[in-house]
This record gives C-alpha cells, sequence and structure tokens, in this order.
C-alpha cells in the first residue's frame, strides 16, 4: 500500500499480513480524496480519522496539506502499524494516536470542531447508520465527513448527504452540516444531492 499524493505519494505504508485491517483500495482512496478536495482545503485542516487501522486515510490527508490527524483505531497492534508508517514518513509531530473504541470516542468528543472526518468502519457495524449523526455536530460549518460502507446502508434521505459514489463493493457517501441561516436561505432550495455510480 502506498500514498496516493501530495508531498508523500509513492512512499510504502506498512500493513499486517492475514484479515486483521480491511484496508481502502487505491482506488477508492484517490476517488475519496478527490471528492474531498473538491469541497475542502486540507491545507491546515484537523482531521478525525475513526477505525483508523494502519492510518492511510489521515497519512493520506497528511501528504495533502492537514496540519493535524488524531486516528482512533481499537486494536493496539494495528495502531502502532499506524504510529510506525508516520514515524517513517517523519509526521509523528502531527499526529494523535488513540486506541479505542471509535464510536464510543466519537459520542464523547469535546473537542474542537474538526475540518475531516473519515471512517471506514467495518461493513456490519451495528451502529452504521448513526454515524452521520455522530460525526457531523463536530465539524466546522464548511466541514466534510466522509463514511465507506456497502450497499446494505444507504443515506439517500439522510439530510446531510452531499453525496455517494460507488466504487465496486464500496460505496463512499460524503457529508456536512447545515449552513449558517443566512447562507441556507440562498442555497439551491430542495437540491437533492448528487449520486453516481462508478462500477468495476
Amino acid at each position: 500500500m502506498k500514498l496516493i499524493a501530495g508531498r508523500f505519494g509513492g512512499h510504502g505504508l506498512k500493513t499486517p499480513s492475514g484479515h486483521e485491517t480491511r484496508p481502502s483500495t487505491a482506488r477508492t482512496r484517490e476517488a475519496l480524496f478527490g471528492l474531498i478536495d473538491a469541497r475542502i482545503y486540507l491545507e491546515g485542516a484537523e482531521v478525525l480519522d475513526l477505525f483508523s487501522g494502519t492510518g492511510a486515510l489521515g497519512l493520506e490527508a497528511i501528504s495533502r496539506g492537514a496540519d493535524l490527524v488524531t486516528f482512533v483505531e481499537k486494536k493496539r497492534n494495528v495502531l502502532e502499524y499506524a504510529r510506525e508508517n508516520a514515524e517513517k514518513i517523519g509526521v509523528e509531530d502531527k499526529c494523535i494516536f488513540i486506541q479505542g473504541d471509535a464510536v464510543e470516542y466519537l459520542r464523547s468528543y469535546q473537542g474542537p470542531a474538526l475540518d475531516l472526518i473519515t471512517a471506514d468502519p467495518p461493513y456490519k457495524l451495528d451502529t452504521m447508520t448513526e454515524m452521520p449523526d455522530l460525526a457531523v455536530p463536530h465539524l466546522h460549518t464548511d466541514g466534510v465527513f466522509t463514511l465507506e460502507h456497502s450497499s446494505h446502508d444507504w443515506f439517500d434521505e439522510h439530510p446531510r448527504l452531499m453525496t455517494s459514489r460507488s466504487y465496486g463493493r464500496t460505496i463512499v457517501s460524503l457529508f456536512r452540516p447545515p449552513l449558517p441561516p443566512e447562507e441556507e436561505a440562498t442555497d439551491e432550495a430542495g437540491s437533492a444531492p448528487e449520486s453516481s455510480s462508478e462500477m468495476s
């Protein structure tokens, strides 16, 4: 696995053998960050990487300019891979590593508003449908929450959904907070979220 773009594009990442993680494919990560880059500036961003695994999403954000990423991963040995990957490219000073349950961390989060929250949970996560409502309140007004999920979960009716894209078996959905009242009034009334499918 390699970082795709930015300052550290092409740098390899260490991953555990076996089935301890289900990392996003390079194609999905590239598409995901294309969607993110079209909506927010990552330069100087503060990011929360939930279910971080070996840190691919958070480190990709740093490579593209993010200033601080908090990685939350339940498995301590997997989190150590994220730490090693950060040290390997020399960005450990931009990283906070937390070993714990990502959903519980989000429920109890009381830190500053964030520019980007990413989540790549197990597809059978019991609280999958709750994730947007748990994450979106912790974003800046122009922040973005990204969620990778399977076709078993759909968010088409969610009021904060911006777009959903399909990449093989993975669906990437992006959510944003409500616009301030003055901006909401000038936003396109009744515009539906964009949606497209890119099947392999």
